[in-house]
């Protein structure tokens, strides 16, 4: 595996943690983020040590909390936001 740049390496650790611990989480009754909370403390430095470089791990945070941002603009409905225009204004 040296041959392969090391996004790509960290890339197939991190979805393949996610594969693993989030079935398991649900099926425990607890809810994905839980799990992916999980699975980031298991592979992280701290855990197993499979993802070491924190410039990696901070490039690859960054990247999920735009993820997580882009799903919840999905989310959100214009309706509703104008609705609640009062309490979140003023």
């Amino acid at each position: 595996m040296e041959h392969l740049p090391s996004w790509l390496v960290n890339s197939f650790i991190y979805l393949s943690a996610a594969v693993i611990v989030v079935p398991l989480s649900r099926a425990l009754g607890l809810g994905s983020i839980i799990g992916y909370l999980a699975a980031g403390i298991a592979i992280g430095p701290w855990g197993l040590g499979f993802v070491t470089n924190v410039q990696d791990i901070l490039h690859f945070a960054e990247f999920g909390v735009v993820l997580m941002l882009f799903l919840v603009g999905l989310e959100l409905e214009p309706k509703r936001l104008w609705s609640m225009r009062r309490p979140i204004f003023g």
